[in-house]
């Protein structure tokens, strides 16, 4: 999938800082839409809150205002009503409503507010001051009603219901004012929740940019690496190709001159044995013979180090350290380099890729130390520990800067290397020497075998 390719891509440090970018703008979001929920309920609720405590308010002063109205028509009904049992019924209406009021106004007290105080408590004294007003006209006789009843109600009750009424809707006023004044408030919240809100999510979307910004750039800059890495593969199969193309060459000048001269002078000298065979001269046949031995002799010394070079038997054969204790003799006989091996902890069943690993490392080591080091003594060192197999190879030659000068050689030997899921290391520095490092995984069947 694209995605894992992209994910092993990056750097772990980019993952890092994606991860945990991306992650950041998650919880940013998800902090944004909570505190978003939370205002909303936060708004609703004072909503809600605020419209209940209205309604109540004017519920209970709806019945204030009501019973009000309701004891003016019951004192006018008492007062003109001739009849004594009549007059009696409304009197006892007119008490009901009053006990009613009282009610009223014990429940309203406990719903003021600082803004309608000073209304309800005129209210509460003219309401006091109208049934102390009342209280005497109760009693009245069916004559004094007759005689006085229309007069107080025409100079007392409804001027005095008139200005209650008034003083009540004064209230009413004052309690509109105050939901009024709650749903600004309201509004406020609602005002600095959206500016919270769009303020994360402008956060939220300069984060994402940011973030978009450094995963192009970063897709960017692996493009640029796997091109440049592109090239280079492209460069090392060409030199992998004229390498191979060097040896095949190298090969057949071996077979040319090495052993195409020595079979030709083998039959030179087979046609003079047969010269000599007519002649019978047994002195200079036996010589003749001998020389054409020595001839194929070397002829089959030259094909079988050919061989060797090429895979040698012993390391099917023997195994490898003694392959490698060959090669090291072999190098010491041709250049003069002391080699030593160390290779004796090694377990016979090491997988063939892993040996066949090992030689060529060791090998095409050896041959860049010959050719490039000047080095007098070399030491290779094979061990296997903790299912890993480990090759050291140390030399005393002038060294070399090892992050500018990276030849066919070494390029190959870390192919190598990691084509068994191995890791190569090399450390050198001028005049210094230098050391070459490898670890190979082995299998754990073999590993828990050794």
């Amino acid at each position: 999938m694209p995605s894992a390719r992209f994910r092993e891509a990056l750097p772990f440090n980019s993952r890092v800082v994606l991860m945990a970018g991306f992650g950041g703008l998650l919880a940013l979001m998800g902090f944004s839409g909570i505190d978003a929920l939370q205002a909303l309920n936060h708004i609703q609720n004072a909503n809600d809150r605020i419209g209940a405590e209205y309604l109540r308010r004017t519920r209970v002063l709806e019945r204030i205002r009501s019973d009000l109205y309701v004891s003016g028509t019951y004192v006018r009904d008492y007062l003109l009503e001739p009849e004594s049992g009549k007059a009696e019924g409304h009197r006892y209406s007119l008490l009901e409503s009053r006990r009613d009021m009282d009610a009223a106004l014990a429940e309203y007290r406990g719903l003021v507010n600082a803004g309608e105080a000073a209304p309800f408590g005129v209210l509460t004294r003219e309401l006091e001051s109208y049934w102390t007003t009342l209280e005497p006209v109760l009693a009245w006789t069916p004559e004094q009603r007759r005689a006085s009843g229309y007069i107080f109600l025409r100079d007392e009750v409804f001027p005095r219901r008139q200005s209650m009424l008034a003083i009540a809707d004064q209230i009413g006023r004052v309690n509109e004012t105050q939901l009024n004044a709650g749903r600004d408030q309201v509004a406020e919240s609602f005002r600095q929740s959206e500016r919270r809100l769009v303020l994360t999510i402008a956060v939220a979307i300069g984060l994402g940019l940011l973030l978009a910004a450094f995963s192009i750039h970063r897709i960017l800059a692996h493009e640029a690496e796997t091109a440049a890495a592109r090239a280079e593969l492209q460069q090392l199969s060409a030199a992998l190709v004229e390498a191979q193309e060097a040896e095949r060459r190298s090969i057949s000048r071996e077979l040319h001159d090495e052993v195409g001269q020595a079979l030709t002078g083998v039959l030179v000298e087979m046609a003079n044995l047969t010269t000599l065979i007519r002649g019978r001269d047994h002195d200079a046949l036996a010589r003749k013979a001998l020389d054409i031995k020595k001839l194929v002799e070397n002829s089959i010394a030259t094909v079988r180090n050919m061989a060797l070079l090429l895979r040698p038997s012993m390391l099917d054969d023997l195994g490898l350290a003694p392959a490698l204790a060959w090669q090291a003799r072999e190098v010491s006989k041709r250049s003069g380099v002391w080699v030593e091996i160390d290779a004796d902890r090694v377990p016979e069943d090491l997988p063939e890729e892993h040996k066949t690993c090992i030689y060529r490392v060791t090998q095409e080591a050896l041959h860049n130390i010959v050719q490039h080091a000047g080095a007098k003594s070399v030491k290779v060192v094979v061990e296997q520990d903790d299912g890993r197999v480990r090759l050291a190879i140390r030399d005393d030659g002038r060294g070399f800067d090892p992050q500018r000068e990276k030849g066919m050689g070494l390029l190959g030997i870390h192919e190598r290397v990691a084509r068994l899921g191995g890791q190569f290391a090399i450390e050198s520095s001028p005049g210094r020497g230098t050391e070459l490092r490898v670890v190979l995984p082995v299998p754990a069947l073999v590993g828990g075998s050794a």
